[in-house]
Parts: C-alpha cells; sequence; structure tokens
C-alpha cells in the first residue's frame, strides 16, 4: 500500500498535470521581487500540480469504501463473502506481524497444523500483507485489520489501473472507466473471500511505472526523452511486492514480466543493430537489472517454499485433473456471480448449469465488453496496438477455458501444465480473465478517450445554439459509460460475523487440539489462535498432513487411554470440544464419555469442554 503515495507523483504526465505546472512556473517567475518565498505556496503549488493523483488516490479510496460497502459498517465482527477464507487470511496476516516481531527466522514454521514445520506454506499465501499484522494485536484487531485491506486493495487496483491506461495514452475520463470497469469487475465478487485472488492492484500499476520508467505509450510510442531509471525501478519493486501476495496470481504475472523482457530484449538487440546505438542509456538499463533481480528473487523465494511442501508432503502436489475439473465453459464468460447486484439474479438460471459457479461465473462486465468492442475500430491508440491488444484478450480467454477447449486444453492451459514450472499447481483456469479484463480495460479507456476527442472538437462558443446544445449532450453522454461500469461493480455480497472466541481457548495449555476437526470450521479455529498464537494441529488446506490426519484418526475415540497416549506423545496438553459442532461427526459422543481413571480433568466453560491432559 505504500505505492498509493508513490502514484501521486505524476506518472504518465499528464496534460493536466504538466499545464499546471507550467502555470505554476510562471506565477514562480512573477514573484522574483519578493524578498523571500515562503515555503507555504510552494507546497500548494507542487499539490496543485499533482491534482489529478491527489484526486485519483482520494476518489479511489472512496470508490473502495462505497463499493465495498458494508464492508466497514462492523469492521471488526463481520467480513465479506464468508466465514472461510477470509478468516483463513486474517489469521495469515496475523502471524505474520506477529512472527516479524517475535522470530522472523521462523516466519514459516506458523502456529497451526502442530507439528509439522513449513505450515505457513500449505496453501497461497498473501505475505506482502503480513508487515500490517505488526499493527494491533488479537481477533478483533486481526478482522479490523483484514478489512480495512480488503477496501485498500480495491482501491490499489483501481489506481493501478486508472495509472497504466493514463500511462498508456488515455483520457483521464477514459482511465477513470477502465480503473471502474477492472478493480470492481462482476467475476471479483465471486472472490470476496480470496483476498490472494482479488490482490491485483500491484500488476497493473507497476506496469504503469514501468511504461513511464522506458518513457513508452500506445498513443505517442518510444520516447526517449521521457525515461526515467527511477520510475523503472519504483515498477519492479512494486512487482516484486505483487508476487508476495501469492502464487495463485503471481505465477502467470511472472512469466508475463519474463515474456516482456524478452520482447525488451530483442528490441534492444534489434536497435543497436539496425541504428547502430542503444534505445536506452546505462542508467535505464541497470534499474532495470537492479530492479529485475529483486523481482526474481522474490519470486524464487516464494517458488522454493511452496516446492519445499511437495517435498515435505507429497500429497499436496495437484494432478491434472484439478485443472480439469474447475475448467469453465465458455458461457461463463458472460454469467455473472450471484453477488452482483446488477446480474446476479439475472444470471441465476444460467449460473445452475456451471458445476462450480464460484470459479466459473466469470462476467468482465456486459458495459466492458461493448466499449472493448468499439475500442477496436475507434479509439485514440494506433490500430497495430489495438491489434495486439485484442490478440491479447483471445490468448487469455483461451487460457482461461482451461481443458474445455478442443483438444483438452492440449495445446492451450494444459500445455503450459505440463512445462512451465509450477503452473501445474495452478487448478483454476478461470482466474485468468483478470487478464482478459484488464486488455479489455484498456482497450475501452482507448473508445472513452476517441469519444472525449471528438466532444472536444465541438466549439460552442463559435456556433450558434443547435451546436451548444449538442456540445453539453455530448459532455453529458461521456458520463454513461462511467456510470454504468459503477453500476456494474455495485454489490451484494454477505457480510457474516465471525465465529466467537472460545473462553475455553484462553484457559487451555497449548498445544491444544479443537474438536470437532475438518472442514471450514478450520479456518475459524486458525483465526481464534490471534488471541495469543498457541499452537494448534488444526488447520485446513486442500490436503493433509500425515501428522494432522493420525491426531484426527485418533481423537475420534477420545477420552479413552489409547487417545490421550498418542495426544501426549505428540505433546498435546488440552484439548477444547465444542459440542455446538459435534452433530453428524465422529466426534459427536465425546462430551457423554467418562474421564475416570485416565488421568485427565475436565471442565465446562461457557458452553465449551476443556480436557486438560496434564
Amino acid at each position: 500500500m505504500l505505492s498509493l503515495s508513490v502514484v501521486s507523483s505524476g506518472i504518465s504526465g499528464a496534460r493536466v498535470s504538466e499545464t499546471a505546472t507550467a502555470e505554476v512556473g510562471g506565477e514562480q517567475a512573477d514573484s522574483g521581487n519578493a524578498e523571500e518565498p515562503t515555503a507555504a505556496p510552494g507546497v500548494l503549488r507542487r499539490l496543485w500540480a499533482r491534482r489529478e493523483w491527489i484526486l485519483v488516490i482520494l476518489g479511489g479510496l472512496a470508490l473502495a469504501v462505497a463499493l465495498t460497502w458494508p464492508t466497514m459498517r462492523d469492521p471488526r465482527h463481520t467480513v465479506p463473502g464468508d466465514i472461510g477464507d477470509p478468516a483463513l487470511f486474517a489469521w495469515q496476516i496475523a502471524w505474520g506481524g506477529h512472527a516479524l516481531l517475535t522470530d522472523p527466522w521462523h516466519l514459516w514454521d506458523s502456529n497451526t497444523f502442530y507439528p509439522d514445520t513449513y505450515s505457513l506454506a500449505f496453501t497461497d499465501t498473501v505475505l506482502g500483507y503480513m508487515p500490517f499484522g505488526m499493527i494491533g494485536s488479537g481477533m478483533d484487531d486481526a478482522v479490523l485489520r483484514y478489512n480495512i485491506l480488503y477496501v485498500l486493495l480495491h482501491a490499489l487496483a483501481f489506481i493501478g489501473a486508472y495509472a497504466l491506461t493514463r500511462q498508456l495514452g488515455a483520457h483521464p475520463l477514459g482511465a477513470a472507466v477502465a480503473g471502474i470497469a477492472w478493480a470492481f469487475a462482476p467475476w471479483r465478487l465471486a472472490h470476496a473471500g480470496h483476498m490472494n485472488v482479488i490482490s491485483t492492484g500491484g500488476i497493473a500499476l507497476s506496469l504503469a511505472m514501468i511504461a513511464r520508467g522506458h518513457g513508452w505509450s500506445l498513443r505517442r510510442g518510444h520516447r526517449p526523452e521521457r525515461h526515467s531509471p527511477w520510475w523503472a525501478l519504483a515498477g519492479w519493486l512494486v512487482a516484486a511486492w505483487q508476487i508476495t501476495l501469492g502464487l495463485a496470481i503471481g505465477l502467470p504475472f511472472a512469466y508475463v514480466m519474463i515474456g516482456l523482457c524478452l520482447v525488451v530484449a530483442g528490441f534492444y538487440g534489434w536497435a543497436r543493430w539496425r541504428r547502430g546505438r542503444a534505445p536506452f542509456g546505462r542508467r535505464l538499463l541497470v534499474a532495470d537489472l537492479a530492479g529485475g533481480l529483486v523481482f526474481g528473487a522474490a519470486t524464487l523465494y516464494m517458488g522454493i517454499a511452496y516446492s519445499r511442501i511437495v517435498e515435505l508432503h507429497p500429497q499436496a502436489d495437484r494432478g491434472l485433473n484439478w485443472t480439469e475439473m474447475y475448467s469453465p465453459p465458455w458461457r461463463g464468460l458472460f454469467i455473472a456471480p450471484e453477488s452482483s447486484w446488477l446480474w446476479g439474479a439475472r444470471h441465476a438460471g444460467a449460473r445452475a448449469d456451471l458445476m462450480w459457479p464460484p470459479e466459473m461465473a466469470l462476467l468482465a462486465g456486459v458495459t466492458l465488453i461493448a466499449l472493448a468492442t468499439v475500442g477496436l475500430f475507434v479509439s485514440v491508440f494506433r490500430v497495430r496496438h489495438r491489434v495486439l491488444l485484442a490478440l491479447g484478450v483471445v490468448v487469455a480467454v483461451v487460457l482461461t477455458l482451461g481443458a474445455t477447449l478442443p483438444g483438452n486444453g492440449d495445446p492451450g492451459y494444459l500445455t503450459l501444465s505440463k512445462h512451465l514450472p509450477g503452473w501445474a499447481a495452478l487448478r483454476t483456469p478461470g482466474r485468468m480473465t483478470l487478464w482478459s479484463s484488464l486488455l479489455l480495460a484498456v482497450l475501452a479507456a482507448g473508445a472513452v478517450s476517441a469519444f472525449v476527442a471528438q466532444a472536444k472538437s465541438i466549439a460552442p462558443w463559435r456556433s450558434g445554439v443547435l451546436a451548444r446544445g449538442k456540445f453539453v449532450v455530448l459532455r453529458l453522454a461521456l458520463l454513461i459509460p462511467l456510470v454504468l461500469v459503477t453500476v456494474e461493480g455495485v454489490n451484494r455480497t454477505a457480510h457474516p460475523e465471525v465465529l466467537r472466541y472460545p473462553a475455553a481457548m484462553a484457559a487451555a495449555q497449548e498445544p491444544i487440539l479443537v474438536l470437532p476437526s475438518g472442514g471450514s470450521l478450520e479456518m475459524s479455529i486458525m483465526l481464534w489462535t490471534t488471541n495469543g498464537f498457541p499452537r494448534i494441529p488444526n488447520g485446513v488446506v486442500t490436503f493433509v498432513p500425515a501428522a494432522q490426519e493420525r491426531i484426527r484418526s485418533i481423537s475420534q475415540t477420545f477420552p479413552d487411554r489409547t487417545s490421550i497416549d498418542v495426544l501426549r506423545a505428540y505433546g498435546i496438553k488440552s484439548v477444547v470440544v465444542l459440542p455446538e459442532w459435534l452433530g453428524g461427526t465422529p466426534w459427536a459422543g465425546v462430551p457423554d464419555r467418562p474421564v475416570d481413571m485416565l488421568g485427565i480433568t475436565r471442565e465446562q466453560i461457557d458452553g465449551a469442554i476443556l480436557y486438560r491432559l496434564g
């Protein structure tokens, strides 16, 4: 989130900012007779020169609060989506902050899945948010922190897409349409609980910064006089931070960046051969190399952690059948998730035919698709660039459909799964829709910018009343795309209350086993441990570690001599049983079993049962 303040320094050299800067410079020159300029006017001039980006940041924050509402209505007790994955990510961030403050060398050895090590890497990890976990403590703060970050990641997505399309040559209105359409696209509503999937702002922002550093845009091409090594380096650093928000989205981004590097390297070599000189200087090249090394190191760091898990737990390796199962049909590209206010109910029938709607309802936005289609023919961008953007959309859509294409996605998504390192772990091809959405947003920005240019060509003060009326109507009509993409971003996402922390856990000596074990309840148990971070064998991911399987299996007969001996051998000192959650589970009879002559004690605490194993 620190990158939000970086944007305000003027990433694209926008015409508004340039004009303001020129005007301010003239005013400063005229005031040369003053004996000593005060500091305040200088600050005001700098703020005025950067007013576009100040407004973009403030507007992005306001939009994020409004379009994620009611997230901030009760941010200490409710979470968007459901109480499953948000609880998991809230725990992750809190654990990361706790580890950074107490024992950073054992960051990956979390308090869950005891006694296993490297347990933080059992699932996709939002490592980049963990420094925020150093602020506050306890479960209430963990939930509050999660909700604040949830709102901010939407704001950053808007700002990133705005900055990217602005740098590429779009008008501010076109950039605003692109920013809203991408940051609040209907498909994202299905992932309200998947913080690792919707944290995409760093992708667009880093691309904008790198493009700014290389003086490149779709509208004006390459301008060497606009080179800025510092912008390029900052872009690479933001890209490295984006990678630490999880490889579910980060790994495809890494391959996109590798592809861009190859294209730039080819352009560099061609320019030296054809023109006899490099297209950019040594300082910019050094910035790219330094930034690329940081980006590569971050990617390698994350990759090593996850590859280590596959070594320790071979059952964590996912076969290609996962990809085949989660591949969406082509009609999913035009179906909105249930939580879309505008389209959710209207698409209920079509959504019912999808095998797994949360990963297969992939509507990027009806308005966005329409504007992007217009942008293929009417745009401020060059024709060849529009063709390349369209080809990019086609490639992204092909990858999004996964194994539902002819040939079972080979060639296609499954080809990448077979040959690119790490790609096989990406079991949900539908998430590639973020790339088609971003490219559609760029095309849409070009179309809206063309509309603005057409409206500006009318000079009402030189014409009659009819022309002036046409001018006003056109100006008002320009706001229609902005309104439509905003309406499509309105949500009706549920905001349930998180489960109440059991007082029995506060009285228990760790390590603590909480029963029942298994299912989505485990995510709430993980969140409960943010009160002190006691070690627990509980936790849930897409595979079951051997130690956890053994503890779960033996605990089904608890409390008896065999289960108690095994739990003691694992170091478990307390067992907390939640009677209200036992129905229909293998632990349903636990509260009725006697504890006499077993060397343990049992205590009722606020509806839960605490067993002390001694």
